[in-house]
């Protein structure tokens, strides 16, 4: 009798889940004093409960495998799918990091690039945490919110265009040119980083709306990957292009030393590309703060978005897909310096009464 009451807890050997109370039970009955054959009988039990165990240890191992595979996979997806929808963002966002770093010194060029990649990473940690936060507890602030940072765009494009075409004052022209080096950079690597918060902003709200459907802990993972990727290629690429003329002298010295000839003509196209190439981005840079800030304004107005629409239409009527395709960008552009010219005016009356 002792022996089948000693061995009534295996029929819970039935189910897995049962396995902490089989050990807990088996510890309490190997404490009893049995005789030589019911603790022989206790040990094959034990035997099984330890070999039950290591079964279910892999069991599970397998299972969560399985899980965080099927997880990975569908973030990838999802991945692939925002970066794609992300992907006109990410070339205005290189324009525009490329142009902001014009200007610096060929030796501080990398270093203040890594200072924006850091400000960027930074200004992407703030971002993700904010955006899912908002998208479930305030949803309809995102729209409003990328307002501001799109009328905030046009503003800086109006002021470059300001400050190009209209006459400067000549104090503060002497003004900048005595500005300490040290300080102009970390102006810089400002202006650059408060660029990327709104573009960084703009491309992790395009994609929240690709995975709205997804939960939680996917949308967290696919904007963490899209962070990743899209602060390293961005800025990976501007460090290169920054870095051309450096490459292209450094064939060109090469080439003298070794006698090649395709050395000599790629280092001296580098050379001679450079600087076209930088200031086309300094053009582009400045066209993308209108382009960005102006279709995010006509997404955001309901108004607006029914106005480029038929614009849109009215293009692909008269030349076909390149109308189509022209008219939107347009539209988006115009609108854009129209609100920064209006931004700006409103910021000098504004500094003019509040300074006298």
């Amino acid at each position: 009798m002792r022996l089948s009451a000693a061995l009534s807890f295996i029929s819970p050997v039935q189910t897995a889940s049962n396995y902490r109370y089989l050990r807990i039970n088996f510890n309490q009955h190997s404490k009893a004093k049995l005789t030589v054959g019911e603790n022989a009988a206790l040990s094959y039990v034990n035997n099984i409960i330890f070999k039950l165990g290591i079964y279910m240890a892999g069991t599970n191992l397998l299972t969560l495998l399985d899980d965080i595979t099927v997880l990975l996979d569908d973030i990838a997806t999802m991945s692939k799918v925002a970066t794609k929808k992300t992907a006109g963002v990410l070339g205005d966002d290189l324009a525009l990091n490329a142009q902001q770093v014009t200007g610096v010194a060929a030796e501080r060029e990398l270093p203040v690039v890594w200072a924006v990649a850091k400000g960027s990473f930074l200004n992407k940690a703030i971002l993700v945490p904010a955006a899912l936060l908002i998208s479930v507890w305030l949803p309809w602030l995102i729209t409003p919110l990328l307002m501001l940072g799109g009328l905030f765009l046009c503003f800086e494009g109006a002021e470059k265009v300001f400050a190009k075409f209209l006459p400067h004052d000549d104090k503060s022209e002497s003004e900048g040119d005595k500005l300490d080096l040290v300080e102009y950079e970390k102006q810089k690597v400002k202006g650059a980083i408060r660029t990327d918060f709104i573009l960084s902003a703009e491309i992790i709200v395009i994609t929240l709306g690709t995975v709205a459907a997804a939960t939680l802990i996917n949308q967290a993972l696919v904007l963490c990957v899209i962070a990743i990727i899209m602060t390293i290629g961005v800025y990976g690429l501007v460090a290169g292009i920054v870095k051309l003329d450096d490459a292209g002298l450094y064939l060109l010295n090469q080439s003298k030393l070794s006698a090649n000839k395709f050395k000599e003509i790629l280092g001296k196209g580098l050379l001679a590309a450079a600087p076209r190439l930088m200031q086309f981005l300094a053009f582009a840079g400045t066209v993308a703060m209108f382009l960005v800030g102006g279709g995010i304004l006509v997404h955001g107005i309901k108004a607006l978005h029914h106005i480029q629409i038929a614009v849109t239409n009215y293009g692909q009527t008269i030349v076909g897909t390149t109308g189509e395709v022209l008219a939107p960008l347009i539209f988006d552009g115009l609108l854009g310096v129209i609100a920064g010219l209006v931004v700006v005016l409103v910021h000098l009356a504004y500094l003019k009464i509040f300074k006298k």
